[in-house]
């Protein structure tokens, strides 16, 4: 039986908040799809729950952690978004809960996108991989998030801090999912893709022996092949699309 067809992503919104767990996250495919969405005048901002300071095993969170940091923040001027902000949560052991709700709702009351990004929620990476418990928990809280951030008696107190509630949002936009649904024609922003996530050197560094600009290049336009299958023979990123 043939896997069904991916759908075209949406157009009709201008302003995208991405959430996710740690420095990296976005760049293995999700930040090709928003350099070519950048392309078009429309604005995105990154809000990570972590540092990213537990990723390298050959270095202790207090190093790793500033320099994650600013991997990350070059990483994100490689495809044009100058807005990254960092929640502090420890990496590794994120709690779904709260008060991580309450942070991304904030967030998204502060930002007002009408598109939210975030990273696979689900339990495994296409049945074959487990997922892991940041990534399950941050993804979960985003997808709660978005109803909090409109709802005026979650959270009152964001109110007092001048954070109204917020009801603009009308997709999220789920990457590296095992169920995909819709995706974008990313080739214009492959290029920014792949220097995008070289700049996470020390961590790939860290993750293989292969060459860096090799291995990034690899994984990204494989990725994007993969999804041509399924996408009338265009190279793109998949997405699993929720739309209010």
């Amino acid at each position: 039986m043939a896997e069904q067809q991916l759908l075209e992503m949406p157009t009709d919104w201008r302003r995208a908040l991405a959430i996710v767990a740690h420095p990296d996250d976005l760049e293995y495919g999700a930040a090709a799809a928003i350099a070519t969405w950048l392309d078009d005048e429309r604005q995105c901002a990154y809000l990570l729950a972590t540092r990213g300071e537990a990723g390298i095993d050959t270095l202790p969170p207090a190093e790793a952690g500033p320099l994650r940091e600013r991997e990350q923040r070059e990483s994100a001027a490689a495809v044009g978004v100058a807005a990254v902000e960092f929640l502090d949560h420890s990496d590794g052991v994120i709690e779904y809960g709260t008060a991580l709700r309450r942070d991304f709702a904030a967030a998204i009351r502060r930002h007002r996108p009408e598109l939210v990004i975030t990273l696979n929620h689900h339990d495994t990476w296409g049945g074959v991989a487990w997922n892991t418990p940041d990534h399950r928990a941050v993804g979960r809280a985003t997808l709660d998030a978005v109803a909090d951030a409109g709802n005026r008696w979650i959270f009152p107190e964001l109110a007092d801090q001048g954070l109204l509630p917020w009801n603009g949002v009308r997709y999220v936009a789920v990457a590296g999912s095992p169920r995909p649904t819709h995706a974008v024609d990313a080739r214009a922003g492959l290029d920014r893709g792949v220097a995008s996530l070289l700049c996470h050197r020390t961590y790939i560094e860290a993750l293989t022996q292969e060459d860096p600009e090799r291995y990034a290049r690899s994984f990204l336009e494989g990725n994007m092949a993969a999804v041509a299958e399924r996408f009338g023979g265009r190279p793109g990123v998949a997405f699993e699309l929720f739309s209010r």
